[in-house]
């Protein structure tokens, strides 16, 4: 079963159809499946669970887990219930009002003695045997979808409470909100839940709300995102930009305009890009941890519309929400049991992380705020516009390189994909799951990565293997990149594979990194940095959904290239050709099993080499390209084979120093030059 709107507008719509009134049929549609579990007013929201190996609470977990899996499912649940409950109070699903029962389900969560209570973090403190003095616990992050909710629907409920429950409330919300929190977007957490009690007159500590407000400004890394921890994704936009404006509307207009004025800033500054990290169709990006909650990247959108002076087009930010969910609304495999899997598109284990649970998927229902904007707004009236993508020429490629938090988008007009390649990265080298995230080579918004089809092939990753007579061969894998900028349309990089501080660089496995647009792709110019041989070398291309795949081989002066027709798991036809130039010694293919979030079965084409001695002069430049797009009509020779020279500094056409000319057929050429790359990296 798939969403089928009975609203649409095509005129108001041109690109997808969907208006407010099709938002709202959405959000109750999301409902209709989370109560579908729910069997009278008096039972929590959990959802049937279909994996227990990674997710919390686990067989042995503590009691304060299966508090915090209840908390989340009220909080995360009633961030899509919310703002239908103001819009239609009187909606019964499964027999339930749902006014009704977000009413009395938020009073029990705060109510010592009721069988749905969370626990206060005093009681949690309590509980907590580690003795740490600091420690923070998962429902400090509910908080804040609650006080959001609250808000949302504040004559539907919040203002049905006596004032001894909203006291109550806010006894409870207190003790979280000037409690431990992780120093990172947690702090926003807080910040919401002081906001919210100021703002309905209870005492809150300015002092520690300031603390937590300038630390946050000082995440800000430029071009409108903020660094979380040390990685950068999806949190700067469904986090830091969408609670920042909250608060200002709450609080920091008032009371701190100067860092008020900031947050503001720095959203229309992330506005001015972040249209472009969409694809043609709208579609979202399977990138950086948390892919489990999908198109709550589009809530980004809606706090810039927040902001006083908003600067995003609304008819561009409509019509990249709408696609965005239709990505995941759209999909016959999205719910399981009526409730979003854990997945990204359907179940997809190697995406989850432990500090999740069934119910933690809802936070999607951040994309859904948007229905807090009245019918009348600019948002819903203004007709849909796609941005760069109404203006690009015919296979032009836009490329956008952001330097601060270390992105490059590129927008294929070709095929409307949108493809990422992110910098600055470290993640401890035993960190696979990590590794997927954020240290593919590309990320492409049709063909979502891939974790591990062999041991020794990684889908958009280099893998080296360490080859010895004495010992097993070790497999290393990219855990570091760091970030060089573009320069003259290259864009550099360098990976790490075992990365860590323990030991110099110079003993480390490195790979530098150069890449380019075509109109369907990257082409890919990489220097190998090594310091022990033997070695074998693998680079595997985006995974391929295998649901009926043809397979073609083609060969043009001594290089070799093949290509994949086939569909994915909704029959959309798919295409891929990867062919590779000096350096490789050819293509191979494996097939693999439950590694594809899109298909249960996949396949990784491959480039492999090999470098046999520990200080020779071999090749060091390694050639490929990968291309892609939504059809079956063929590539042309010259996009599959589209380099008509290449241009070495050295006679013996090695790579080894100097700059390297890649010349193509349609007359343009690229250098790639990694002199002076070493004073330039960034992590």
């Amino acid at each position: 079963m798939v969403f089928e709107p009975k609203h649409t507008d095509f005129k108001l719509s041109p690109y997808t159809g969907l208006t407010r009134e099709s938002w709202i049929e959405a959000a109750e549609y999301l409902l209709k499946g989370i109560f579908g579990n729910i069997e009278s007013v008096e039972d929590p929201v959990i959802m049937p669970r279909h994996e227990r190996e990674i997710t919390y609470p686990q067989k042995n977990s503590p009691m304060w887990k299966y508090k915090a899996e209840i908390f989340e499912g009220l909080a995360r649940s009633f961030f899509i219930a919310a703002p239908v409950i103001h819009i239609e109070p009187d909606l019964e699903l499964n027999g339930i009002n749902i006014r009704d029962y977000y009413r009395k389900q938020v009073l029990c969560s705060v109510t010592p003695g009721k069988k749905n209570y969370v626990l206060s973090f005093s009681d949690m403190k309590e509980l907590d045997e580690s003795g740490d003095e600091f420690a923070t616990y998962q429902q400090t992050v509910e908080t804040a979808a609650l006080v959001i909710c609250l808000w949302l629907c504040e004559d539907e409920i919040w203002n049905t409470y006596t004032q001894d429950e909203k006291d109550r409330i806010a006894a409870f919300l207190s003790d979280y909100a000037h409690a431990n929190t992780v120093p990172q977007n947690w702090r926003l957490f807080n910040m919401l839940d002081m906001a919210f009690l100021h703002m309905n007159g209870y005492e809150i500590d300015a002092d520690m709300m300031r603390d937590h407000a300038q630390n946050i400004l000082g995440y800000y890394a430029g071009e409108g995102w903020y660094r979380d921890g040390q990685s950068f994704d999806y949190y700067s936009c469904w986090a830091f930009n969408m609670y920042t404006a909250i608060w200002n509307v709450w609080y920091g207009y008032e009371n701190e305009p100067y860092i008020a004025e900031q947050f503001e800033k720095n959203s229309n500054e992330l506005m001015k890009t972040y249209p472009d990290f969409f694809d043609r169709d709208g579609f979202t990006n399977m990138w950086g941890r948390s892919g489990i909650y999908r198109n709550a990247s589009t809530s980004a959108f809606d706090g810039n519309l927040m902001m006083r002076h908003s600067e995003i087009d609304p008819g561009l930010a409509r019509r990249i929400c709408s696609g965005s969910l239709l990505q995941f609304l759209k999909r016959d495999d999205f719910l399981e049991e009526g409730v979003p899997s854990i997945g990204f598109y359907n179940r997809f284990t190697p995406l989850v992380q432990p500090y999740s649970c069934t119910e933690s998927p809802m936070w999607l229902g951040k994309a859904f705020l948007c229905l807090h904007l009245p019918e009348y707004h600019p948002f819903w009236t203004s007709t849909e516009s796609n941005g760069s993508w109404d203006k690009l020429k015919s296979g032009e490629t836009k490329v956008t390189v952001l330097d601060g938090p270390a992105l490059c988008v590129a927008n294929h007009e070709a095929s409307g994909i949108t493809e990422l390649r992110t910098g600055k990265v470290v993640k401890e080298k035993t960190d696979e799951h990590g590794m997927w995230n954020y240290s593919k080579l590309v990320y492409n918004t049709k063909f979502p990565w891939e974790s591990k089809p062999s041991k020794n092939v990684e889908s958009q990753q280099y893998v080296v293997e360490y080859v010895s007579e004495k010992e097993p061969s070790s497999y290393l894998k990219a855990n570091a990149t760091f970030w060089s900028g573009e320069k003259d349309n290259v864009l550099y990089r360098r990976q790490f594979f075992d990365y860590d501080l323990g030991v110099e660089t110079h003993w480390r496995t490195a790979m530098n990194l150069a890449d380019f647009v075509v109109p369907y792709g990257i082409v890919r110019a990489d220097k190998i940095r090594m310091y022990r041989r033997p070695l074998k070398i693998t680079l595997g291309t985006f995974g391929f959904p295998d649901n009926g795949t043809e397979i073609v081989q083609m060969e043009e002066n001594g290089y070799k290239a093949v290509i994949l027709k086939g569909y994915d798991h909704m029959g959309k036809e798919k295409q891929l050709a990867f062919t590779v130039y000096d350096g490789w010694d050819g293509i191979d293919i494996v097939r693999s099993d439950g590694t594809n979030p899109d298909s249960d079965r996949s396949f990784v084409l491959y480039a492999k080499t090999s470098r046999t001695k520990q200080y020779g002069y071999e090749n060091y430049v390694l050639i490929s390209q990968t291309i892609t797009k939504e059809d079956h009509t063929d590539f042309t020779d010259d996009e599959i084979f589209p380099i008509s020279d290449i241009s070495y500094t050295d006679a013996q056409k090695c790579g080894g120093y100097g700059p390297v000319k890649i010349s193509m057929k349609d007359g343009s050429s690229y250098t790639v030059d990694f002199d002076g790359m070493e004073s330039g990296l960034m992590l």
